[in-house]
């Protein structure tokens, strides 16, 4: 079963001694152990760290990213909110 975070669970973890986590839609995604693997250095993964990167993620990358890499990334899914 998958775990659901809120965006200030996700917020919590934006370093590495508490993980890092990112936002990609509606998946929660940890990042901590592919710093060193990202084509694009891990600056912009330490930048992005407890935060929404959708935006981010869907401007440098294809679903196919998202398949390679999501499955052994992902951690859960993201707490729908109230929108008021």
């Amino acid at each position: 079963m998958s775990k659901t975070f809120t965006a200030k669970d996700v917020a919590d973890h934006k370093d590495e001694k508490n993980g890092m986590y990112i936002i990609v839609d509606s998946g929660v995604y940890d990042i901590t152990n592919f710093l060193d693997e990202h084509p694009g250095g891990p600056k912009i993964l330490k930048r992005m760290a407890g935060k929404n990167a959708t935006k981010q993620f869907w401007k440098y990358h294809g679903k196919n990213v998202l398949d390679k890499y999501g499955g052994k990334l992902k951690v859960g899914e993201l707490a729908e909110t109230a929108k008021l």
